[in-house]
């Protein structure tokens, strides 16, 4: 009997310690690549008098496994320099460049650096809490369906003539669930957008921000949910966001009404084609001028408006006008709520449960 093993034999066991080695070797490399559980990305223009809060805040999570990106959108005001002497010593943070001014070409920048599972988003003048990164990594870790997960958000403003966006926190505190979420996409963007995080693996799937004539966050929120992506919140407070007036959203015509309006009338029109059993015929609640023209803007989609719902009887327009109180039972028409003044919304809302109307089923809050 032969008592030494074969050369084919010996070769085989080179070719499978060889390729243990390798697979060893590739899996170091890989550890050390991931070596974070969050990035977060901090867009930062001309921001040197709030800098120092919001990178402080982050420095001081409870949670210590990220990584921060710093990105520096050709400031005039040495903001970089306060960033330097912010980050210095601290291995975590990280201070880049971006000359192609606006958040979306920063945060890119700031992305193809990233090696978090998750991606966080952060403003240069706003305040973290320092439970937020737990919480948010403890939500998406637990709840394996969730793809994206916000928070509530404390105002603070900084002047005078900001009620809007005081009553649209309000609004946005409330709107903490998937189901409420969805439903209610149409009405405003459902995520405060620098309490945002996700799977790195649901952006590099469909895309995060994208340049446009439109909010790059409410466009993507919009995008991802009609994808299917299930967008949860943590119910705490885990911001503080300062509205002053000088805000990006109050001078960039992006941020316009009219720039909210079309975007979500776009991916409006989608979602009526796939789920209004109607279809193309809808029903809106509103008929004032205003109000004629918003939901105007998706008759070129193919939608046809049949009616118009008003607390007013016999109001004369040139579609038919029904009074609020003779709407038909559920199941005969889908009811688009263009009304945007947040005490008639609420009423209206209370309205339709009392008629049995079923949110998502029978109606939809669009403004």
């Amino acid at each position: 009997m032969n008592k030494f093993p074969s050369r084919l034999n010996i070769r085989m066991l080179i070719q499978y310690l060889y390729f243990c080695m390798l697979s060893l070797i590739g899996g170091f490399i890989i550890h050390l690549y991931v070596m974070v559980k969050i990035s977060i990305i901090v867009p930062v223009y001309n921001a040197g008098s709030t800098l120092s809060k919001a990178v402080r805040s982050i420095q001081s999570q409870s949670f210590r496994d990220f990584e921060c990106f710093v990105v520096d959108n050709a400031s005039t005001d040495g903001s970089d320099k306060v960033a330097r002497e912010l980050i210095s010593g601290d291995p975590r943070f990280h201070l880049l460049y971006e000359q192609n001014k606006g958040v979306v070409p920063a945060f890119l920048r700031g992305l193809e650096k990233a090696r978090g599972i998750y991606v966080a988003r952060m403003d240069a003048d706003d305040f973290m809490y320092p439970q937020r990164l737990a919480r948010q990594y403890e939500f998406l870790e637990k709840h394996c369906a969730f793809d994206a997960v916000g928070g509530l958000v404390k105002y603070r403003g900084t002047g005078t003539g900001q009620g809007g966006f005081r009553k649209y926190v309000e609004w946005n505190n409330t709107v903490v669930s998937y189901e409420q979420i969805l439903n209610q996409r149409f009405v405003d963007a459902p995520v405060v957008n620098p309490t945002a995080m996700w799977r790195r693996s649901t952006g590099e799937s469909l895309g995060t921000y994208r340049m446009g004539d439109f909010p790059e966050d409410y466009e993507m929120w919009l995008r991802w949910l009609e994808q299917g992506v299930k967008i949860g919140k943590v119910a705490e407070v885990v911001l503080d966001w300062w509205d002053s007036s000088g805000r990006l959203t109050r001078s960039d015509p992006a941020y316009s009404d009219q720039a909210f309006y079309r975007v979500k009338t776009l991916y409006l029109a989608r979602w009526l084609e796939r789920y209004n059993p109607f279809h193309p015929n809808v029903a809106v609640w509103g008929a004032s001028r205003t109000y004629r023209q918003r939901s105007g803007m998706l008759e070129p989609y193919g939608i046809h408006i049949t009616r118009y719902i008003d607390i007013r009887k016999e109001r004369q327009l040139p579609k038919p006008v029904i009074y609020y109180e003779d709407l038909p039972e559920p199941g005969a028409i889908f009811v688009l709520v263009y009304v945007r003044q947040w005490h008639a919304k609420d009423q209206i809302v209370a309205f339709l449960y009392e008629k049995g109307y079923t949110e998502g089923v029978d109606y939809l809050l669009v403004s």
